[in-house]
């Protein structure tokens, strides 16, 4: 398994020890290990997902936009978007200049506050989330099969730890 995990750009223990050696840190290699391979794992699951999205006309971005939409009712304000999302406001409007002259979105001004607007998923879109469905989950599920029940339940907890950690990489 290491070298299939070196051979995806993934480094191996030792790697990691030889990097803390030559600063002379006194970091724990198993540790800066874990983050550099969920990191490598990271940035393979996006490449993944962008040519898993493809398949359906989207892009990761706009497939989430279409489908928190369709969780919340069908309606929500760019800004709204921006913080479900945890992107910029400038990435939603593009996301929604794509989305919209494909007639997944519309844009409508919004009913308490005139000068803002809201962006609604049309039934197009919708349309095209039901369609993607039977695939897309189907794959999703695939794509954790190796795993039983109880290490998808430990799996998700370790998650949930290692996001609240990336603050670290954040943090000033």
């Amino acid at each position: 398994m290491a070298q299939q995990d070196a051979a995806h750009g993934a480094p191996s223990l030792d790697q990691a020890r030889r990097q803390i050696a030559r600063y002379g840190l006194a970091a724990d290699p198993q540790a800066v290990l874990v983050a550099a391979r969920l990191m490598a794992a990271g940035a393979r699951l996006g490449q993944a997902g962008e040519v898993h999205f493809a398949r359906f006309g989207l892009s990761t971005g706009r497939y989430r936009l279409l489908a928190d939409l369709e969780d919340h009712g069908g309606e929500k304000s760019p800004s709204q978007l921006a913080a479900s999302l945890g992107v910029s406001r400038a990435t939603v409007t593009g996301l929604v200049d794509g989305l919209e002259r494909e007639g997944l979105v519309a844009r409508r001004p919004a009913v308490e506050d005139g000068r803002g607007s809201v962006v609604i998923l049309t039934a197009r879109g919708a349309q095209r989330l039901r369609d993607l469905a039977p695939e897309h989950f189907r794959r999703m599920q695939a794509m954790v099969d190796g795993l039983s029940l109880e290490e998808r339940a430990m799996f998700l907890d370790l998650l949930a730890r290692l996001v609240e950690g990336m603050d670290a990489l954040t943090a000033d």
